[in-house]
């Protein structure tokens, strides 16, 4: 039977511009983690949402990371917080992030990026809108609107929001498996909402994540950086063995060259196969998010498989050389190029770890140099798959179809986002990744915004969500 939410419906639409309120006055606070600068600011915005957590009645922990390593910082506190303890009632484990990317005007923002500028289209532009104080505030909203509307709250929720997520989730692996058969103990699924929309149209639910190992290159030769036009012709040069190595690793069309990374790859089941056939996605949505038309494919199945199901290897820079506006003769010493693959299932950590130094080393034994050369990987995490026919996703779906109108597409995604698998290994429940914004919302990018639409309409999925969990069978 479908829960009654009008009400509910009806009061987050009347409290929609307090609601807004909230989020510019989340916006408004600087909370860059990977600056140490603003790290006061990630505390006072992990402190912003304990007050309103307590506000509205919740039970709230602020949990201490203690030091971060390797620096003089000390890293902001996890938000555990309890709303409900009714045993006659499941309970939903909710994860979200309170930090941000930084942002500065100068980099090109047609606002000021932490002051939340609402557009007459509904652009909502501001730094962490969509990334991720919007979905997180969704859950405080959710709670605020059943109070107001004297609805009672369908299930028990448990909350996680770190501060840490944007500049790598420092100490919050360790406190998730300790609080799994503790804290997070009676929580029958978890959902995460920081993931976005395949398009701008239909919204969708999320069932896979491709991991992501992340790797350096190191090259060094001489003692000192050099003059090129006095030791230029004399030395060989770490600049061009790395270039060389690098251009070894993948094609122009994004095919990995590098044996024994494709052999791990599950192949395509008939039934995965149908499933890209009815998605809402357009190679014109694609062209617009890229600001070109330089995809490697020219169809929608091609594209989406590449992107989600099959691994990658993106090259990311080169730490050590000039990069500067201007022109520098300078001769490296030592340069470290930086790659990562994204991985799917079933490729493993250690085998595909195994093949990529495999495949460096003997690049850089073929250029027959006088330098030095090491690889090794400075991070590793797994790619995640959950079943999308969980009592989690059905009710999900229901719930997306009541207040967007449309069924939604079960989708999966390139981007990788660790915490997820941690979620499912320390509690051993199914994890979902139910959507606020758009494909369009340019998190991490200049002008992010969240959609007004998507923001309260957001608010009403995650609120319909809970109530169709609360009744749906468990099969």
């Amino acid at each position: 039977m479908a829960p009654n939410l009008d009400s509910y419906f009806s009061q987050v639409d009347n409290l929609s511009d307090h609601f807004i309120e909230r989020l510019r006055q989340a916006v408004a606070i600087p909370s860059v983690s990977s600056e140490a600068a603003r790290r006061p600011d990630v505390v006072r915005m992990g402190h912003f949402l304990a007050d309103e957590l307590t506000k509205l009645g919740a039970s709230v922990e602020l949990r201490e990371l203690g030091p971060q390593p390797g620096t003089d910082l000390t890293l902001p506190p996890v938000v555990l917080a309890r709303y409900g303890s009714d045993e006659s009632k499941r309970t939903i484990l909710v994860y979200g992030h309170y930090d941000v990317q930084p942002a500065e005007k100068s980099d090109g923002w047609e606002t000021e990026p932490f002051e939340l500028t609402v557009k007459e289209d509904g652009r909502m532009l501001g730094r962490g809108s969509t990334d991720d104080k919007g979905p997180v505030l969704g859950w405080l909203n959710a709670i605020e609107a059943h109070k107001v509307a004297g609805i009672d709250f369908p299930v028990n929720l448990l909350m996680c929001f770190e501060g840490m997520e944007e500049y790598g989730s420092e100490g919050l692996e360790d406190l998730i498996n300790l609080e799994g058969k503790k804290y997070f103990a009676d929580a029958d699924a978890v959902c995460i909402s920081d993931n976005y929309w395949l398009g701008t149209e239909r919204p969708c639910l999320t069932y896979g994540l491709r991991g992501c190992n992340y790797y350096s290159v190191e090259v060094s030769g001489p003692g000192a950086d050099l003059h090129s036009g006095v030791f230029g012709g004399t030395a060989q040069e770490p600049m061009t063995d790395l270039v060389r190595i690098l251009g070894s690793l993948v094609d122009t069309d994004g095919k990995i060259q590098i044996a024994g990374i494709s052999d791990q790859v599950a192949p395509i089941t008939a039934e995965e196969d149908g499933l890209y056939d009815g998605i809402a996605f357009t190679m014109e949505t694609l062209h617009e998010s890229l600001g070109s038309k330089t995809t490697i494919f020219e169809d929608k199945k091609s594209t989406l498989m590449a992107r989600w199901r099959y691994p990658s290897l993106s090259v990311h820079g080169i730490e050590g050389a000039f990069s500067a506006p201007g022109a520098k003769t300078v001769i490296p010493a030592k340069v470290i190029g930086k790659f990562s693959i994204r991985t799917v299932p079933n490729m493993e950590v250690d085998q595909t770890n195994a093949v990529v130094y495999k495949h460096v080393e003997e690049a850089f034994k073929k250029l027959g140099s006088k330098n030095t050369m090491k690889v090794y990987a400075q991070h590793t995490g797994k790619w995640w798959v959950a079943s999308p026919n969980h009592w989690n996703f059905s009710a999900a779906a229901k719930a997306t179809e009541r207040v967007w109108g449309v069924k939604p597409d079960f989708t999966r995604e390139g981007g990788s986002i660790p915490v997820t698998i941690t979620f499912e290994e320390a509690t051993g429940k199914n994890v979902l990744l139910l959507p606020m914004g758009s494909s369009t919302d340019g998190a991490h990018s200049i002008n992010e915004k969240l959609d007004k639409r998507n923001y309260i309409e957001g608010i009403k999925l995650l609120g319909a969500y809970l109530h169709y969990v609360a009744e749906e069978a468990i099969v």
